[in-house]
Parts: structure tokens; C-alpha cells; sequence
């Protein structure tokens, strides 16, 4: 990922990345998800959260009660 960026939630699951992303943008927080799903095994690979830097505390903070 970029300089700049911070990693914020790792999960197998897409419907929980997609949680994530939805709780940062209500928040008002820029977000980027890598897919890194093996495209011809599906079954492989993590979704990772990233957010600006400056934005991780209040991320971490945000994303608390969906990692457990």
C-alpha cells in the first residue's frame, strides 16, 4: 500500500470487510479495500482495510466491537 496509508481490519470474510468499509465512510473516513482473494481459488486470501494514516486511532476505535 501507498506511504500514508494504514492497515486497519484483515478479514477472510467479504461480507465483513464490507461492514468495515461501510462503518469508516459513515464516519466520514476515506477507505481502500484490497482484495486479496486468489482469483482462481476463492477460498484463498484476506480483504484488507487501509485508511489515511492520520485516520487509524479513530478506525481501530470505530472497527473495535466487528473484530470480535
Amino acid at each position: 500500500m501507498e506511504k500514508g496509508w494504514k492497515e486497519v481490519f484483515l478479514t477472510a470474510h467479504e461480507y465483513k470487510a464490507t461492514m468495515a468499509k461501510d462503518i469508516l465512510e459513515n464516519a466520514g473516513l476515506k477507505t481502500v479495500v484490497m482484495n486479496q482473494h486468489d482469483s482462481a481459488y476463492q477460498m484463498f486470501g484476506d480483504f484488507v482495510i487501509y485508511v489515511e494514516e492520520h485516520d487509524e486511532q479513530k478506525a481501530l476505535d470505530l472497527l473495535k466491537e466487528l473484530k470480535h
